[in-house]
């Protein structure tokens, strides 16, 4: 028996997890909700930033789990008893799948969401919401595997679309695709393991594993050149419109009316813009970037035009962004020469996919008015 073998053989004669597994079985039809909420919890509690080390060998460290958890459950499924070191294991292989997916998968709902706006994160957070509705036909004994190893894709390619482009400092369609190959070989490694144990034998149950992951990566494909799905690991801190914008040491000094909503509410810049025709509009942005990452992005200014009921482009203004700042990086473009309504600016990557957004509306300024104005620093 190997050491892996005698640390469980000990822990099963120990009389608090008899203890346990008796609990866990008097109560086995809720344990996996439970379970998954816990895993989302401890995220919530413990995930830091996107490029932290710790974190991303921990969620790997969940993902190896998760594909040994899911050979046990499906092993024990099929009637084929795991190795004898792994036999006590078994009766929480469907616990343990339901708090790693809670924790993978509430993981990626925070650092994709980080990384755009809620609209554009949808996808990730239907991917939670739709485990939770369907907990119960997941774990339901009557169903196969391929649910499970579908699962397992979908955790390995979200975790490696961010991952990759840490590791490598760049991001583009051609690491989304490496991410996605090298998803694929994982899976179907895990694959091949169970059809040599006995589970997917048949060549149509292989096959048909083997097309649940391929339409999911023609799925996830799909939204990426869509822009559908956030440009992980760029995270938007902070954006705003304001009269000012100037560097002051290693910090800038930003300039805004005391009368604006946006200083009232949040103080994130001039909304509405008071408009003299000497003024500059300026807009400033800090992005997070890991380490050693390197990105090209872009503001796009855009004017509403209610007779087109569409939104024109009258700039689009490119910096790079340089990771490794904690507040991130700052960037400034600026405007003069700006009509009275409607205004956005859109942070974009160099490929056009939508980091974030800011709304203002500009407002002919009235010369009889002395506005207040303040200041604050950005570090």
């Amino acid at each position: 028996m190997g050491s892996l073998g005698r640390l469980v053989q000990g822990l099963v004669r120990r009389p608090h997890y008899r203890l346990v597994r008796r609990l866990y079985h008097r109560h086995e039809t809720l344990a996996p909700l439970l379970l998954f909420f816990g895993g989302v919890t401890w995220d919530a509690l413990t995930l830091q930033r996107i490029g932290a080390l710790l974190d991303n060998v921990i969620l790997g460290g969940y993902l190896l789990l998760l594909g040994g958890a899911i050979a046990l459950t499906l092993l024990d499924r099929h009637g084929r008893p795991p190795p004898p070191s792994l036999r006590a294991l078994s009766t929480w292989s469907v616990g343990a799948i339901q708090f790693l997916t809670g924790g993978l998968f509430s993981a990626y709902v925070i650092y994709y969401t980080r990384s755009a706006s809620l609209t554009t994160a949808s996808l990730f957070l239907l991917v939670l919401v739709g485990l939770l509705l369907a907990n119960e036909w997941i774990w339901s004994r009557h169903q196969g595997g391929h649910l499970l190893i579908g699962l397992y894709f979908l955790a390995v390619f979200c975790y490696l679309t961010f991952l990759l482009p840490v590791v490598l400092g760049t991001m583009g369609f051609w690491v989304f695709l490496t991410s996605g190959i090298l998803s694929i070989g994982v899976t179907t490694g895990l694959l091949l393991v169970l059809r040599r144990q006995g589970v997917f034998v048949r060549l149509r149950s292989f096959l048909g594993a083997l097309c649940v992951i391929a339409l999911l990566f023609g799925g996830l494909t799909t939204f990426y050149v869509q822009h559908w799905i956030p440009p992980v690991p760029l995270a938007l801190e902070h954006i705003g419109v304001y009269h000012d914008a100037d560097r002051a040491g290693d910090a800038f000094v930003l300039r805004q009316e005391r009368a604006s909503r946006a200083w009232v509410w949040t103080g994130d810049g001039d909304d509405p813009f008071h408009y003299a025709p000497t003024d500059t509009v300026h807009c400033f942005t800090a992005i997070y970037a890991p380490t050693a990452f390197q990105a090209d992005v872009t503001h796009r200014w855009q004017r509403y035009v209610p007779s087109r009921d569409a939104w024109v482009d009258t700039d689009r203004i490119a910096y790079q962004v340089v990771g490794g700042r904690r507040s991130g990086y700052r960037g400034v473009t600026y405007k003069q020469h700006v009509s009275p309504g409607r205004w956005r600016v859109t942070v974009e990557t160099e490929a056009g996919r939508p980091i974030g957004r800011t709304h203002f509306t500009v407002v002919a300024e009235d010369p009889a008015r002395t506005p207040a104005f303040t200041t604050h620093r950005y570090p």
